[in-house]
């Protein structure tokens, strides 16, 4: 909006911009914690992101010598490379099977983000560019990601490595669409890596809210919005709400079919997540950990299937598959010489009130034995704690809401523009919108770009 001219206010309630994309010292004094996101590979992928000259404003990315490492109970680990030639060689068996389904999507990384960043509903009118390969990416996309898995390859190695890539999806890896997250996730780690901000998420912040300030923007904090009449006149209003939010924010203004639908909308499952000041390095058991910025915890893809179908159906796993992310190790601005931060987290049940936190060391203890004697501090924050730091964090869930199938195509309601309410000039620009959860900034662009074209 800003580059298009107009005049634009930005309120925030917090007193620091950026919503999950933020960082503070939550353990000890001098270690720096990512408080939301923390590894970004839409940060540098997505085309909005790939639009900003965001290096002008200080933000400087980090690189772990591998975006992804995934340890198994024999002690050695399967690596997601940068090179997916040097990954297939470490596939065994699978190695020709991985690289016939990764190397076309590679190739063609830029064109599949672009397409996949947008809404799905009404159904897109494809490029001419490329339409087989397009046609072919959404096919597999929609396949449930076991059923990938175990259809292309033969190798428990192969297979718990898109199991842990499919399993940010926050679905059970039985369901429709499951894979698209394990396909997507693979090809911008081979494309452009698993980045993270240095010196912590909230750099990536700063360096968005420095642009837009730059563009004549302004930007208020610490002004939380109880209703919409607190506003100053506007001829145009995006809303970085969710569904629940709108209803309670705008009162009637909304018709009454639009609101019952935005109350049909449903959210996923919410994280419980743990920040630690470490004495020292995780002691992985497979040296190849120590490699990669972002470790995922989980064993076997059957162990990772099980796990997600139990949160699915309302469960706590006692064996919970765990995201993980220990940035000091390449990024030592985030903690004391010698010490360590790490954060990780795993998924629960929307709303959830149990303590994950004796399941979420164990995972780790599994993989690296000795990591319970580094620990300095703790600080930990389940679904309700998520919540109140961020109110968009509904329940824990922090993608916005569930990215099943039916709410990829209906985000937040099945209309022709789901960035547009019914209400003049007032449209819904969060991750309750296409195409979804993730530091991708595409909710908003695309939001603005339909303002625009209204005429605001």
């Amino acid at each position: 909006m800003a580059r298009a001219g107009r005049r634009v206010l930005i309120r925030e309630a917090h007193s620091s911009i950026g919503g999950a994309v933020a960082s503070a010292e939550l353990t000890l004094p001098g270690f720096i914690h990512d408080r939301g996101s923390a590894i970004h590979p839409l940060g540098v992928g997505s085309p909005f992101f790939r639009s900003l000259p965001l290096e002008n404003y200080g933000l400087r990315w980090v690189y772990s010598p591998a975006p992804l490492a995934h340890p198994l109970d024999d002690g050695t680990a399967v690596v997601l490379e940068r090179s997916v030639a040097a990954t297939a060689a470490n596939l065994g068996i699978d190695g020709q099977a991985y690289r016939r389904l990764m190397m076309p999507l590679v190739r063609f990384w830029e064109l599949l983000i672009d397409a996949t960043l947008r809404p799905l509903w009404p159904p897109p009118l494809w490029p001419l560019q490329r339409p087989l390969t397009l046609a072919c990416f959404g096919l597999l996309a929609l396949i449930p990601a076991r059923l990938l898995a175990e259809q292309y390859f033969r190798s428990e190695r192969a297979r718990a490595l898109f199991a842990g890539l499919a399993g940010h999806s926050v679905l059970p890896l039985e369901t429709l669409a499951s894979a698209s997250f394990g396909l997507i996730l693979g090809m911008l780690g081979h494309a452009v890596g698993w980045p993270f901000p240095q010196g912590g998420a909230q750099r990536l912040s700063n360096a968005l809210a420095a642009h837009a300030q730059k563009l004549h923007s302004t930007i208020v904090t610490d002004v939380p919005v109880h209703n919409l009449r607190e506003l100053p006149p506007a001829r145009a209003l995006l809303l970085d709400l969710t569904p629940r939010q709108m209803l309670s924010l705008t009162g009637a203004q909304l018709p009454d079919g639009y609101r019952q639908a935005l109350g049909r909308y449903r959210y996923g499952p919410g994280a419980f997540k743990i920040d630690w000041a470490l004495d020292g390095p995780i002691p992985w058991r497979a040296a190849a950990c120590r490699r990669a910025a972002t470790v995922h915890l989980g064993g076997t893809m059957a162990e990772i299937a099980s796990a997600e179908r139990a949160v699915g159906r309302g469960g706590h796993p006692s064996q919970p598959y765990v995201l993980l992310s220990q940035p000091s190790l390449f990024d030592p601005s985030r903690a004391p010489a010698g010490k360590h931060t790490v954060w990780a987290y795993c998924h629960v049940p929307n709303g959830s009130t149990v303590d994950m936190t004796a399941q979420i060391e164990a995972q780790i203890e599994r993989f690296a034995p000795g990591f319970a004697g580094r620990i300095l501090a703790r600080s930990v924050s389940g679904p309700a704690e998520l919540e109140r730091w961020n109110a968009n964090l509904i329940g824990g869930d922090v993608g916005g809401g569930a990215q099943n199938l039916a709410q990829i195509i209906a985000r937040p309601t099945l209309r022709p523009g789901p960035y547009r309410t019914p209400v003049a000039g007032m449209y819904i620009c969060s991750s309750s919108t296409p195409p979804g959860g993730g530091v991708h900034g595409m909710c908003g662009h695309l939001a603005a770009l339909a303002a625009l074209h209204d005429g605001y």
